[in-house]
């Protein structure tokens, strides 16, 4: 199948990659053109433009860091829909905000083109051994193109609904719970560690008995060693997405007593320093902190 692939950040080139190694014809697009030259050698194609990778496709995918990014390689000039065939699809696997998706479908149904959202819970590790779990929507005749691509991308392809923006609200009430366990895993590291218990041994205990479930084994490991270093998903990230939930949650009239207070501890922590070189884990800091049991950033 002839593809185009736009941004290629770690989660973006380790999905790439799988695409070209399925066997597709791929043609990818970053604003860093560094980025490509590993696609390149592995045998896709350079595209100049957002538009340019999309001229032959079938289907376009995109992976970029926010609402204002997807916006601009998509609506922009060169963007995604001045190049994209009318009947091709294009899926989006950013996280994205629930009013940018809504307005994103709008333009693509102007256009004649189809829109699946498709963010997906995992790291760039995961992203590269096919381990992602992915959230879809969009109509049924979208997302029949899409799932089988999908599907060589993950363990597991989540169909969410027919509204794009389903996936979305999804993937970032996903990751407001996440940042719960995180603050509950700081708090939980911060009195084991003031009483005299060793975290690592604390966490290796709870990870082995009740919670034993990927965030709290990568996320305890993290917060109890207090190494917040390489970031698999960064700090900014993380309080963007608590942003957009916060939103989406006052749109639809919704308090969130627990992600108020998450935001809260995203603005103490980036006031400390802490910033986009560090994983979002690091807002356990702000427990750790105040208990008196940080070690270092």
């Amino acid at each position: 199948m002839q593809i185009g692939f736009i941004g290629l950040g770690a989660m973006g080139a380790a999905i790439a990659m799988n695409l070209v190694k399925s066997g597709h014809q791929v043609q990818v697009f970053n604003r860093n053109p560094d980025r490509t030259e590993p696609l390149r050698r592995a045998g896709a194609t350079v595209a100049a433009s957002p538009a340019e990778a999309a001229q032959r496709a079938d289907v376009v995918f995109s992976m970029v860091a926010d609402d204002a990014a997807l916006t601009s390689v998509t609506l922009g000039e060169n963007g995604i829909l001045t190049g994209l065939r009318p009947g091709a699809v294009h899926i989006s696997m950013s996280t994205i905000g629930v009013a940018a998706a809504q307005a994103l479908t709008v333009r693509h149904h102007e256009a004649g083109v189809g829109f699946v959202s498709a963010p997906v819970f995992g790291r760039p590790d995961a992203a590269a051994a096919r381990k992602l779990f992915i959230m879809a929507a969009g109509a049924d005749e979208h997302l029949k193109v899409a799932v089988p691509l999908l599907e060589q991308l993950g363990q597991s392809v989540g169909i969410v609904g027919s509204v794009p923006s389903q996936a979305n609200l999804v993937k970032l009430i996903g990751n407001f719970m996440l940042s719960v366990i995180i603050e509950t895993l700081g708090e939980a590291c911060a009195v084991a560690g003031k009483a005299g218990i060793d975290p690592m041994h604390f966490v290796d205990l709870l990870t082995n008995a009740n919670f034993n479930a990927p965030p709290y084994k990568i996320y305890g490991s993290m917060i109890a060693s207090q190494q917040f270093q390489p970031a698999g998903f960064s700090l900014p990230l993380g309080q963007k997405d608590n942003r957009l939930m916060l939103a989406a949650a006052e749109a639809l009239g919704v308090p969130l007593p627990l992600a108020s207070l998450v935001h809260d501890r995203f603005l103490a922590v980036r006031a400390q320093g802490i910033g986009a070189e560090h994983d979002w884990s690091a807002v356990a800091l702000c427990a750790l902190t105040e208990a008196g049991m940080r070690k270092h950033a």
